[in-house]
């Protein structure tokens, strides 16, 4: 399934793009490991349309359930893509909210969610890289995802968007995020929005009961 010719001029865009402005409400236009799982599906189209726009604002502590909520639904659709039939455990609702209104009170990861009106179809969770040996000024995306109603409509693109812009202000040089080996759209968005695979970190991880291969890709944020 290939992306559209207009996506990927202005994924490619941003893969040299350098925010003016960071830290506030704006329009713009991944626990599982909170693994990225983003657009994911056999049967959804992976376009951004040019002429879709979508508010994008730091998360609140009264977002955490919706959030959560978000983050189970589309987290089983995603793995369900990749992994056909094979059941996996997802975390309990009540688990999982008491995780992201953890997150937004102690900013760790920093969230960020999409909106569409007053309804919350997206959110990303960045911060430092978490991963052992990496500086100080590398970021990580921990992860985005986005309501399947919304997939393909470049609620993904503005929430990287955004991410990145975050990551900047903290004064990262750099960004990385782990995928799903299998997961071939989210390493294409990745890779069109200028991350490099880092191929000598390929790994298994255990993910709900079901093995998972995932790889870390990389970027410069300068």
């Amino acid at each position: 399934m290939r992306t559209s010719d207009a996506s990927e001029r202005r994924l490619m865009q941003r893969a040299s793009y350098r925010p003016r402005t960071a830290g506030r409400s704006r329009r713009i236009g991944p626990c599982d490991n909170l693994l990225v799982l983003f657009n994911h599906g056999t049967n959804a189209r992976f376009t951004l349309m040019a002429t879709s726009v979508f508010d994008v604002r730091p998360a609140t502590a009264r977002d955490a359930k919706a959030i959560a909520q978000l983050h189970n639904a589309t987290v089983k659709e995603a793995f369900k893509g990749m992994l056909g039939d094979l059941d996996i455990a997802i975390m309990p609702l009540a688990e999982r909210e008491r995780y992201w209104a953890e997150a937004i009170q102690y900013a760790e990861p920093q969230v960020q969610v999409a909106l569409h009106g007053a309804k919350i179809i997206g959110f990303v969770g960045y911060d430092r890289s978490r991963d052992e040996g990496t500086p100080a000024t590398m970021g990580e995306i921990w992860a985005m995802y986005v309501d399947t109603d919304f997939w393909g409509l470049g609620g993904g693109l503005s929430l990287w968007d955004a991410a990145l812009e975050g990551l900047i202000d903290e004064e990262c040089t750099h960004v990385s995020v782990w995928v799903p080996l299998s997961n071939d759209r989210a390493l294409r968005f990745f890779e069109l929005a200028g991350f490099k695979r880092e191929m000598a970190t390929a790994k298994t991880v255990p993910i709900g009961g079901v093995k998972v291969e995932e790889i870390r890709l990389q970027r410069a944020l300068g």
